[in-house]
Order: structure tokens, then C-alpha cells, then sequence
């Protein structure tokens, strides 16, 4: 697994980087939230910066597919 910090990092980094990084990027945030060995501080910030990212991409797809 990588570290902790990397894997927050990276989801910064999520909107500048092809669908397949995207995608590995995202199973490590999963994969961090989802072991309980790992402390609530970091599975925190992590699902939180994974839910900003998530709401950021969404909300520039729809303006990005949008055909009015």
C-alpha cells in the first residue's frame, strides 16, 4: 500500500490525470477507508478529500455535458 500522505496527495492531483489513474487513484482512497488499522484522523481526511473531489468532478462533467 502506499503511504498515507501520497494517497491524499493523489486525489489532489485526481482532475489532472488519465481515467485509469483516476480509477487507481480512487481504489487506494477505498482501500485506506475501508482498514480499520489505519487511524480515524486519516480515514477522515481522506473520505473528505475524496468527497471534494467527487462533488468537483461531477459538477464539471454536467457543465461539460451540458446542451442547452
Amino acid at each position: 500500500m502506499q503511504s498515507l500522505q501520497t494517497v491524499y496527495e493523489n486525489l489532489e492531483q485526481i482532475d489532472r490525470v488519465d481515467a485509469t489513474t483516476s480509477a487507481a487513484y480512487r481504489q487506494s482512497a477505498q482501500e485506506v477507508l475501508a482498514d480499520p488499522a489505519i487511524s480515524l484522523e486519516w480515514r477522515k481526511a481522506i473520505s473528505d478529500r475524496l468527497n471534494q473531489v467527487n462533488h468537483e468532478l461531477t459538477v464539471h462533467a454536467h457543465v461539460d455535458d451540458d446542451s442547452y
